[in-house]
């Protein structure tokens, strides 16, 4: 029976989960997106070796969907072990949303995708982006990695073929390079709205002297102002220890109610900053602390007795819980962190307004204001190429984190 023409997500609504800026390899099993350490699942729950999961590409790439449209999905498949296990596990969300829509006589069929290896290098990206213009592509999907979604990107670019990527490096978007990540400045909009409505009146933050933690630096700034907010003090941090010293600079003002919300974004660091705030003498009454994405899912966060009150801004986890079982049930593993980005950017791009357009993937119809649904709730493609996210927002406590305030953009 013939498919009908109707859309996989449609207009209104967004994709996904937080990735890469600079991304580098940590231990074994884990990698540092910006200043996110994403672990890799070792022991019973390890991903299956390659062999399990996905044969090995081909130098012309392995082929997934049966659509006229053309797309390429460049992913890194082998070198650095820790990457590679996440391009792995991203390739076959890839294929699980291209089941999906095989499976469902509602979805038109309207891509084929080429599965290229980046490596975990930009030379890796570069020839990975050249191959996909050489077959054809109409769109790029990928890649993960900060400085190869630069690297790919310029290739798309001058060939006036639009790249989807999946780092959270900001300077990379724009002339036909979008971004599927959840960026600093949208973790900090939605904290900071949040806040504004809350009654709030006094906004500091504690951020890592590192690229990521200027990016962050930078939102804070940007989205306090431009919530009404007089500036409020930022401190600069190389280490956790420097926390209660931090914490001693600013106690006179929260003594005299001019900080009432305290932002310490960095995973790691914070709870040696709320340990730090409590020793003080500093309450929840007095203080919201709030933190990041990046906590989303972290034990010692969640245990941390200084951190118990606390809030932070996350990705709606309803849609990685809807593929987590057809996953394991297909690759006999759990998928990673990040696969629902992958799945939202397979779906978005056999969207028949945009798959079908003249030319396909036209940037009025990507940049559409009403949006799209993804995997990860509603999300939208600003001009910039930087995306915006529907984002809730999560208090802890009793080891635990509750859902406070639904998603919203």
């Amino acid at each position: 029976m013939a498919k009908r023409q109707n859309n996989a997500i449609g207009q209104c609504g967004v994709l996904a989960l937080a990735l890469g800026l600079v991304v580098a390899s940590c231990a074994p099993g884990t990698l540092q997106l910006g200043s996110r350490s994403l672990g890799w699942p070792t022991g019973n729950d390890a991903a299956p070796p390659p062999s399990q999961t996905m044969p090995m590409p081909t130098a012309k790439g392995e082929v997934f969907g049966r659509g006229p449209v053309p797309v390429s999905l460049l992913l890194p498949l082998s070198g650095d072990r820790s990457l590679a296990d996440i391009g792995r596990s991203l390739a076959n969300a890839s294929k699980l949303a291209i089941a999906f829509v095989e499976a469902n006589p509602n979805i038109a069929e309207n891509i084929t995708i080429t599965l290229r290896d980046t490596g975990d290098s930009v030379a890796g990206a570069t020839n990975a982006a050249n191959a996909a213009l050489a077959g054809g592509a109409r769109l790029i999907i990928g890649p993960l990695r900060g400085d190869q979604v630069a690297a790919a990107g310029a290739v798309a670019r001058s060939a006036g073929v639009p790249l989807i990527g999946f780092s959270t490096n900001g300077q990379a978007a724009g002339g036909g390079v979008y971004l599927l990540s959840v960026l600093p400045e949208m973790e900090m909009k939605r904290a900071i709205s949040y806040l504004k409505a809350e009654g709030r009146r006094g906004l500091a933050g504690a951020f890592p002297a590192t690229p990521y933690g200027e990016a962050l630096a930078t939102a804070f700034r940007q989205q306090a102002i431009a919530a009404g907010f007089a500036p409020g003090p930022v401190y600069t941090f190389s280490d956790a220890s420097e926390a209660a010293q931090i914490v001693a600079q600013a106690k006179s003002q929260i003594d005299r109610g001019m900080i009432d919300a305290f932002f310490i974004p960095e995973r790691t660091s914070a709870p040696a900053f709320a340990q730090a705030l409590a020793s003080a003498g500093v309450t929840n009454d007095m203080v919201q602390i709030v933190g990041s994405a990046d906590w989303a899912g972290d034990a010692t966060i969640l245990g941390a007795p200084g951190l118990n009150g606390a809030l932070y801004p996350a990705i709606d986890e309803a849609g990685s819980n809807a593929i987590a079982a057809d996953y394991a049930a297909r690759f006999n593993a759990r998928p990673h962190p990040l696969a629902t980005i992958a799945y939202t950017a397979t779906i978005l791009a056999n969207v028949n307004t945009l798959s079908l357009a003249t030319p396909p993937y036209n940037p009025s119809l990507l940049t559409s204001p009403a949006g799209f649904n993804g995997r990860d709730g509603q999300f939208r493609f600003l001009s910039n190429g930087r995306a915006e996210y529907a984002l809730v927002m999560k208090r802890i406590g009793g080891g635990a984190a509750t859902t406070v305030d639904g998603p919203k953009l």
